[in-house]
């Protein structure tokens, strides 16, 4: 995977880890081995469930000396096996929250997640941008999405927050649809719609894994390049740890820009 990712000269890449932390180590290893063996630029996805400021400012340490320079700052999941967030006295419960005690430190290039459909968790999209703005506020420089089928979700979002003066790069987070029960399964956890032209065309081959990826390609394909063409300033693909199908995509989508004058 990662000698396929290395073939297409990411502008980085990300490193996750599980809910509350619980892969956390094995991650930080990864990030390690990635950045300073095979000589990638990281961005390290770091969440603030249960952690105290100590444990915060520990790890900060950590991935500095070991020269990630990129993070990704979330409030994250709730701790495997439960639903609801905890609220920690002693320490963050906020994404904003987190971004302001590490911005503080002017070491890192900070990003934060931007929901264009609405956290699931926010009352509506009005009061979500307005945490959006907290947390740009508070010292992110650039934003990536959560997963969305439908480009026009995107580009409203990226228009209204222009115009609560949110100037930083918003960079459109997309799933390639290799596997449609999968992603109908992680659509429904995150509050992304899937488009009913996309059910279409995608449900009658669901089990024809061959053409059901193909046709989760060609979607991907077409959805990159109404986003590139109308302004994105890049695409972070989420590859579940499976890239063959953003190298398919990077692969058929340069041809495709280079011939538009991309």
């Amino acid at each position: 995977n990662v000698g396929q990712l290395m073939k297409l000269s990411p502008s980085f890449i990300s490193v996750t880890y599980g809910a509350g932390g619980s892969t956390q180590d094995i991650s930080f290893d990864l990030l390690d081995y990635l950045q300073n063996k095979m000589g990638l630029i990281c961005m390290a996805h770091y969440t603030c469930v249960g952690a105290t400021a100590d444990k915060v400012a520990a790890d900060m340490d950590y991935l500095y000396e070991k020269g990630i320079r990129n993070l990704m700052l979330l409030r994250g999941d709730p701790p495997k096996g439960e639903t609801k967030f905890r609220f920690n006295p002693n320490g963050f419960n906020h994404g904003s929250d987190l971004v302001a005690f590490v911005s503080q430190q002017n070491r890192f290039c900070i990003g934060a997640g931007a929901y264009p459909e609405g956290h699931v968790e926010a009352d509506n999209l009005s009061n979500d941008l307005q945490n959006l703005k907290k947390k740009v506020d508070a010292g992110a420089d650039f934003l990536v999405t959560q997963m969305f089928f439908d480009n026009q979700y995107y580009f409203n979002f990226v228009n209204q927050a222009r115009e609560l003066g949110i100037k930083c790069r918003i960079i459109p987070g997309l799933i390639p649809i290799t596997n449609f029960k999968q992603i109908k399964r992680f659509a429904e956890l995150s509050g992304a719609k899937i488009p009913q032209h996309i059910i279409e065309r995608l449900e009658p081959y669901q089990h024809d894994e061959k053409k059901a990826y193909q046709i989760g390609i060609d979607i991907a394909i077409e959805q990159c390049e109404e986003l590139l063409k109308n302004g994105a300033p890049g695409i972070h693909f989420y590859t579940l740890n499976k890239s063959t199908a953003t190298v398919d995509i990077f692969e058929s989508l340069s041809h495709e820009l280079r011939e538009l004058g991309f």
